[in-house]
């Protein structure tokens, strides 16, 4: 893979067999394992760990010390706060029952989808098995167990849906019938209740 259009700090480890899209940087001490694929125009801060095989797509900012691991998918345009963590097994252990030690094939990994544009707050953490919607925003410090619907803003541990936000960040309002309303931007996001 061509890197000339790719910054890598000199601290930072990439695998041969990561794909990292033109104008990504890569910060002090990340690590970038083995079949990792990162879009365009990506920024991952220090200290940024992303295990191997994730996808991340493009104009993704992952902020310091975010831990990105195996069986996560990330869409375009996704906003991950400093200290993120993504889980990927809901029954950790070290051991199997009769005491040996768990291997690779002792488990199965669980997945994280975010989507299109959706922002995740300082310190939260994704547990497995969730998919955070377009535009949706977790708050800092958030334990998220459920999935967040589009535009969804979801705060606390466990992580609570409390209203929603518009394509710029803001809150909506409820204007009733399924439809949000943005006074920033005057944005009508429309609510389909599943």
């Amino acid at each position: 893979m061509d890197r000339k259009q790719v910054r890598i700090h000199e601290s930072a480890y990439v695998s041969d067999a990561a794909i990292i899209g033109a104008h990504s940087s890569v910060w002090n001490n990340s690590q970038i394992r083995e079949g990792v694929q990162i879009g365009q125009n990506c920024i991952l801060g220090k200290d940024v760990y992303v295990d191997f095989d994730v996808e991340i797509g493009d104009n993704v900012k992952i902020q310091n010390g975010a831990l990105v691991y195996h069986g996560t998918k990330i869409e375009s345009g996704v906003f991950v706060g400093p200290g993120v963590i993504f889980t990927n097994d809901k029954k950790p252990r070290a051991i199997n029952p009769d005491g040996s030690l768990k291997l690779a094939d002792d488990w199965t990994v669980g997945s994280v989808l975010v989507r299109f544009g959706a922002s995740i707050g300082a310190g939260a953490v994704i547990v497995t098995g969730v998919t955070i919607g377009r535009f949706a925003m977790v708050g800092a410090g958030a334990v998220v167990t459920k999935d967040v619907p589009d535009h969804g803003l979801v705060v606390g541990n466990p992580g609570k849906l409390v209203g929603y936000v518009c394509s710029c960040g803001e809150r909506a309002e409820n204007k009733g019938s399924g439809t949000w309303y943005c006074q920033d931007c005057n944005e009508n996001i429309v609510i389909s209740s599943k």
